[in-house]
């Protein structure tokens, strides 16, 4: 990008930041919202969610698939319109729960506690609700965890993002070449490590998702085959008037293969079995504008 082009770019988002702090996090998601919900369908992404979600939910008429994408639209323009909010929305109080935007089942509490003294910990999330909410939750309840991010490609932009998440999310590690090696190290340290990985990996094992071929991300996989630790699964659920339910699933029974070791593929496809089940229950809070299915 042009230095030019990069540095307006990074003035409008500190510009659009700035905005949605004066507002709050309530009217702040509301309006991205509306933004989404009335530019998104304009754009070519549009005809990627469309085809996605005819593809994996054929049994919904037309309608209900139109209005899943208008959901998904929405969804996305609040969750970058929570981005400065999110030390805000993100209230959970241990000694009055249930009691702010975030809600969390006393089950899911013991499985916090659980991922606490378990050592090396390994978490996988996906691109539902506020995906970013997930990753607050070790750092907020005092759990040494490392977090696998995606760098944007705006430097300047880069380095706002980022700025916004220190502090909040433990290590941030960006994606890339020696990204499996520091969340190795993490692992050796006895650290939690969590990523996304709901979306397309050209170099990962094809696998079924949502009754469809798909190139999924066997990095946890691969990673719980070398260290053998527990794999939990997160995601946040969004509710009315801007509140969040955080569930998380675990430790799952991995597959073995004949040696008693994590099975990779096996693992892979687990993991985005548990991912499918999500979506299916809260669809219009999925990213369907990704090209998940690929050849």
């Amino acid at each position: 990008m042009h230095p030019a082009a990069a540095w307006l770019a990074a003035r409008g988002l500190r510009l659009a930041f700035a905005l949605m702090r004066a507002l709050g996090p309530d009217r702040a998601a509301g309006l991205g919202a509306c933004v989404a919900r009335n530019l998104g369908p304009l754009l070519p992404q549009q005809r990627i969610a469309l085809a996605n979600v005819r593809a994996a939910l054929p049994e919904l008429t037309d309608a209900q698939q139109r209005q899943v994408v208008r959901e998904a639209w929405d969804n996305l323009g609040r969750v970058a319109c929570e981005y400065v909010h999110l030390g805000r929305i993100y209230d959970y109080d241990e000694t009055r729960p249930n009691t702010g935007r975030i809600e969390a089942s006393p089950e899911v509490v013991a499985r916090t506690e659980a991922m606490r003294a378990a050592g090396p910990v390994l978490l996988f999330s996906a691109h539902l609700a506020n995906w970013e909410l997930p990753a607050l939750v070790p750092a907020r309840h005092g759990i040494p965890s490392a977090v696998l991010y995606r760098t944007p490609n705006n430097p300047v932009v880069a380095e706002e993002i980022l700025r916004l998440r220190r502090g909040m999310m433990g290590t941030l590690i960006p994606a890339g070449f020696a990204a499996p090696r520091r969340m190795a190290e993490a692992l050796d340290q006895g650290e939690l490590v969590g990523m996304l990985v709901d979306q397309h990996f050209s170099r990962g094992p094809r696998i079924s998702f949502m009754g469809r071929p798909a190139s999924a991300n066997p990095l946890i996989p691969q990673l719980a085959r070398r260290y053998d630790c527990p794999v939990y699964g997160a995601r946040a659920v969004r509710l009315p008037k801007g509140r969040f339910r955080l569930e998380l699933v675990g430790p799952l029974a991995l597959p073995r293969d004949a040696e008693g070791r994590v099975d990779v593929a096996g693992t892979t496809q687990l993991i985005n079995d548990v991912i499918a089940g999500w979506v299916r229950e809260t669809p219009g809070q999925w990213l369907w504008m990704h090209r998940r299915w690929r050849g």
